[in-house]
Parts: C-alpha cells; sequence; structure tokens
C-alpha cells in the first residue's frame, strides 16, 4: 500500500465517521440533567412511590420551561 493509498483510506473513515450522526445531541441532554440537578428533591430519590416522583420531575421539567420563556420576553 502506497502513503497515497494509505491517505485515501484515512480520509474515507474519517469523513464516514463524520457523517454518522453520533454525538450531536449529546450536549442537549447533559445540559437537561444540569438544569434539572438544581432541584434538590429530585436529586435523590427519597420518594418511594414513583408517581410523585414523576410529578415532581414534571414540575420541575415545568418551572425550567417557564423559566426560559421569561428570558426570551
Amino acid at each position: 500500500m502506497t502513503k497515497e493509498q494509505a491517505d485515501q483510506r484515512a480520509r474515507r473513515r474519517s469523513f464516514t465517521g463524520q457523517r454518522s450522526g453520533l454525538g450531536r445531541s449529546h450536549w442537549v441532554v447533559e445540559r437537561t440533567f444540569a438544569w434539572l440537578h438544581q432541584f434538590k428533591r429530585l436529586r435523590i430519590r427519597n420518594e418511594i412511590r414513583a408517581d410523585l416522583h414523576l410529578s415532581l420531575l414534571q414540575l420541575a421539567c415545568s418551572i425550567i420551561c417557564l423559566r426560559r420563556l421569561r428570558t426570551s420576553f
């Protein structure tokens, strides 16, 4: 294999890696978890019932959306 062929092969590998789409929205998930981490009741799950935890999670998401809307207008 010549150096030119090896270069072409490396370029093909890097091009397909960029087009795969992996990791494009990874930072969105991390940012969302950071926002939810601000709510102390959700950091450590103390609720035994799943419906209470779900309702607190929904309340936290609603508060986050409300804060985002206030700053955008």
